[in-house]
């Protein structure tokens, strides 16, 4: 600098116009020479960094590549110049200075922000980042980080010690938390799904309210985003998963088995005792044959051990044709391959009604796929809906424009 002023004063310029060119000059000097070293830092320095690190056998650093992390490092090199530079200007090094420290703490901000997201993309690469969501925690250390950056710029455009507005933050405790009340809410509601497992990616979930009702696909501090089966996108409160209830079919993915729980409707007009021609044809059943044998043999032991009169129908036991259907139901499940056999199944009648008779199948599917799982629960209900007649039974239905013109 003084050598500048030298040679501008050679010139007999004046002392306050040499001054200024003075700075004038430095300034443009400075401004190339930064220009410079950040060209310098950014198509060599940076492009053998990049080279190193695309050829190392680490993975992990490439994602930081990729995320920017070094080209907004680097940014720093020329800013740090500019600091240090700062006293060759005289009355403008207080300005410089604070302008410098104020543009290294932004840089700071959007290298911790590169980081951050590098760390999220890393972790979503194991297995437990689908059990072990952390992408909430760390939106929470960005906010903490950027409160506390917005703190220290305010402190360096003062002029004032941090420590002094810190002490000031406590009267704003509740601004704060009247502004980030959603997040704050979510941050608890994260800690609360995380620690109790009650939530991870890919989940499919059920949530009424919201109209949710498909595979949980991003679980930020805020929200959780579900990708309903229409492809539609809904995001709920974090909190509302911890306040209000909702529906998470996990535990049947888990299991292997998803249920079936549906009723048809028997028409009681059609129930009756087994005629004896009945229980011939039902012989040729191959899922029957044997509990018709066993049956005959139990219901004969019964009758006469009680000295039953068998020319009554109504005396004694009999096969009825409900009960031998029921029993053909119960055997069919049994041996169908679309079925979960080490889950329970039930073939049960439930309290007759203005329908009918309700006759419940209750099992579940080895298949959890939603279309699969259509599938075999239709393939099982046209049979058994198609073999209700071979036993005599009517399924019940409301009357018809083609009952009627029948009965005509």
């Amino acid at each position: 600098m003084g050598y500048i002023n030298k040679l501008l004063d050679s010139f007999s310029l004046g002392a306050k116009t040499s001054k200024i060119l003075a700075i004038v000059i430095m300034a443009v000097l400075l401004f190339l020479s930064m220009l410079i070293v950040y060209l310098i830092s950014k198509e060599i320095i940076l492009a053998l960094l990049a080279k190193y690190i695309k050829n190392n056998r680490f993975k992990w650093d490439n994602v930081f590549l990729e995320k920017g992390v070094f080209h907004r490092l680097i940014k720093i090199i020329p800013v740090l110049m500019l600091y240090t530079s700062a006293p060759l200007f005289f009355n403008l090094e207080s300005t410089i200075k604070k302008a410098s420290l104020i543009t290294i703490i932004l840089i700071s901000v959007s290298v911790l922000n590169s980081v951050l997201d590098a760390v999220t993309y890393i972790y979503g690469t194991f297995e437990i980042s689908q059990t072990r969501p952390i992408k909430g925690l760390l939106q929470v250390v960005k906010i903490i980080f950027y409160i506390l950056m917005g703190i220290l710029s305010i402190a360096v455009l003062l002029g004032e010690r941090v420590i002094i507005l810190l002490s000031g933050i406590g009267a704003m405790t509740a601004i704060f938390s009247l502004v980030f009340k959603d997040s704050i809410l979510g941050l608890v509601a994260g800690i609360q799904l995380s620690s109790n497992d009650m939530l991870r990616i890919g989940d499919w979930i059920q949530m009424e309210r919201y109209g949710a009702d498909g595979s949980v696909v991003d679980i930020s501090l805020n929200t959780v985003k579900v990708q309903n089966f229409d492809k539609t996108i809904v995001a709920i409160p974090a909190y509302a998963l911890v306040s209000d209830s909702f529906t998470n079919w996990r535990g049947m993915l888990e299991a292997g088995g998803r249920r079936i729980k549906r009723s048809i409707y028997i028409d009681t007009t059609s129930i009756s005792f087994c005629t004896d021609e009945m229980i011939r044809k039902f012989k040729e059943i191959y899922l029957l044959k044997e509990y018709i044998l066993n049956k005959e043999k139990d219901i004969e032991r019964h009758n006469k051990k009680h000295k039953v009169e068998s020319a009554a129908l109504i005396n004694g036991r009999r096969l009825t044709n409900i009960g031998t259907y029921r029993a053909y139901v119960k055997f069919y499940l049994k041996n169908h391959h679309g079925l979960h056999q080490n889950m329970i199944q039930i073939v049960r009648q439930l309290p007759p009604g203005e329908h009918g008779l309700p006759l419940e199948i209750y099992a579940f599917t080895n298949d959890t796929n939603w279309v699969n799982y259509e599938s075999i629960q239709s393939d099982i209900f046209d049979h058994i809906i198609a073999v209700a007649p071979e036993f005599g039974l009517r399924l019940f239905q409301y009357p018809t424009g083609h009952d009627f013109r029948k009965e005509n």
